[in-house]
């Protein structure tokens, strides 16, 4: 790390530069590297006596990588889903599981990177704002090291997540009013209090951990890059940390092509591809970062992780689907209710339901003839779907209820077959 770029204005701060936005024009900044004096070190891989993400020390933000972090954040698997691919012709398709985190979902990537520079800045209280996963992610690892956590979340965030959030012993608000206003209070309350702020789209060192989840999918495609990967997105962190991953271990020459980044939003919370259908209507032109505006939309969807009125890391996925030469699909949320349980049924990966959106999203990409059949396609299973059973369930059939008789079996059609 050797300092800060803004995403908007592209103005450098020094490494000791101890803020989170930029000076100049408040947009949000991106960790530098002196990627030249990297390459070297990294040329033949990362740290092989480690699983978990810190493997990629080289390429974090952080002033120390031991004592080891006491819970296993990364190394997750990468599913060849060929049942699954099937449904829709697809010959290579792969799921990249994060349900299997500590707190289940991929905020645990984000979270070990700010919590490892929330202990190097000396810091004993961390907030989040989070319309469930970060602040559930939060707290699961603010025990572990022994900080104490602050979430924010909307009144209406799923119990699931909630219950979480206290049992790992997290001081929870539930904010009457949007994830966007428990953003603006964890801003002032961070700032009244003296609290480190890990919240998405606000502290750039987010960025950083989930970035990993890119150099996870190289390795375990034998060191090549997909096609294409498929993101569910809402505040556009996911999506802009990927991107970034990608941009790294090219900068670093460890790869010498990038995938598209596809960009997947709920059609009722689709602030970041309506940005990115705007700049390709407007011509071939490269944008001036600096004057593209992602504006805020009134966010509705039945997938509460992709939920956000305005996207708090917007600028930055919007360019990571543009330089990239991904798509921005929009799925309904019907679609991606239906996703849930046919993802889940073809591959055996319980996703929720904003986890289960880039299923729907290919489903229209192949649908709009927008995907070869024979691409090398990813997607991010973002977070499991315990998270939300109660928005599944809508989505599942009932259980059969009989009597306790094998005639009973017999008698309930499930099995025709059977006699």
């Amino acid at each position: 790390m050797n300092g800060y770029r803004c995403i908007a204005c592209a103005e450098t701060q020094a490494i000791d530069f101890d803020g989170f936005l930029c000076p100049s024009c408040g947009g949000n900044l991106d960790i530098t590297y002196e990627y030249a004096a990297i390459a070297d070190e990294v040329a033949d891989g990362f740290d092989e006596d480690r699983t978990d993400l810190f493997r990629y020390a080289p390429l974090l933000p952080v002033k120390k990588t031991e004592p080891q972090f006491p819970l296993q954040v990364g190394g997750t698997p990468l599913y060849a889903a060929p049942r699954l691919g099937k449904l829709l012709g697809l010959r290579n398709l792969h799921l990249k599981d994060d349900t299997v985190t500590p707190s289940a979902s991929t905020k645990d990537r984000a979270g070990a990177i700010a919590l490892r520079r929330a202990m190097d800045i000396g810091a004993d209280v961390v907030a989040v704002a989070s319309t469930g996963n970060a602040g559930s992610s939060l707290a699961c690892l603010a025990a572990a090291i022994g900080l104490r956590a602050v979430v924010f979340v909307p009144e209406d965030a799923p119990v699931a997540k909630l219950t979480q959030a206290l049992s790992f012993g997290a001081t929870v608000f539930a904010v009457r009013g949007s994830y966007d206003d428990a953003f603006d209070l964890c801003l002032s309350a961070s700032d009244e209090f003296g609290w480190f702020n890990r919240s998405t789209g606000y502290n750039p060192f987010t960025r950083e951990g989930k970035k990993t989840c890119s150099y996870e999918i190289w390795e375990s495609l034998g060191r090549r890059a997909p096609d294409r990967i498929v993101v569910p997105t809402g505040d556009g962190n996911l999506l802009s940390g990927i991107w970034k991953g990608w941009c790294d271990l090219h900068a670093v020459g460890l790869v010498d092509r990038l995938p598209r980044i596809d960009c997947v939003q709920s059609a009722g919370s689709a602030a970041i591809c309506n940005a990115v259908r705007r700049i390709r209507d407007s011509g071939p032109q490269k944008p001036d970062w600096s004057a593209v505006a992602v504006d805020e939309v009134r966010a509705s969807t039945v997938a509460d992780s992709i939920s956000v009125n305005r996207p708090r890391d917007g600028l930055a996925a919007v360019k990571g689907v543009i330089e990239s030469g991904g798509e921005a699909v929009t799925v309904a949320d019907e679609e991606i209710l239906a996703a849930v349980p046919e993802m889940a049924s073809a591959s055996g990966i319980f996703a929720e339901p904003a986890a289960a959106a880039p299923w729907a999203a290919l489903r229209q990409l192949v649908r709009e003839e927008k995907i070869a059949a024979d691409e090398l396609v990813v997607c991010l299973v973002s977070g499991s779907g315990l998270k939300d059973i109660a928005g599944i369930r809508k989505s599942v059939a009932a259980p059969l209820v009989i009597d306790p008789s094998v005639e009973a079996i017999r008698e309930s059609g499930a099995f025709p077959s059977s006699g």
